[in-house]
């Protein structure tokens, strides 16, 4: 008898658009934020908007991970989505904890909060999806 195998579970179809839909969605507006206030206001809180770029990056390049869907991707977009989570929770502790380190709001400041605490759940999301799409161990 021979043995079947799973169908390979892949990060860019079913849920997973959506998942990536609002990855392009935060990538668009965090680069639109960080891009006006570097561009018009960067020597009040130079610290702050470039957080708000390189949040604006690892969305850009996890929903390319979470889009090309093989190996590569997946390392790509976990490698991503821990270093969102870690940021987006060390920054909104911080921000919190010392409201002048960040005297203008970023992407993750305050956990997210004026994005609807969505910079918060979107990697915890990313991190399941990935874990549910992963290859079963065989």
């Amino acid at each position: 008898m021979a043995e079947t195998q799973a169908p390979e579970r892949t990060t860019n179809r079913g849920p997973g658009r959506l998942l990536i839909a609002v990855y392009i969605l935060f990538a668009i507006a965090a680069t639109s934020r960080a891009g006006l206030q570097i561009a018009t206001k960067f020597d009040r809180a130079p610290v702050a908007y470039l957080l708000s770029a390189v949040a604006a990056l690892i969305y850009i390049v996890a929903a390319v991970g979470l889009a090309r869907a093989g190996h590569a991707g997946r390392r790509v977009a976990l490698a991503c989505c821990t270093v969102e989570l870690v940021g987006v929770v060390a920054v909104g502790v911080l921000s919190v904890a010392d409201k002048a380190l960040f005297p203008d709001a970023t992407v993750w400041s305050g956990f997210g909060s004026g994005y609807g605490y969505i910079p918060l759940v979107l990697p915890m999301l990313g991190l399941y999806w990935l874990w549910r799409t992963r290859r079963d161990p065989a």
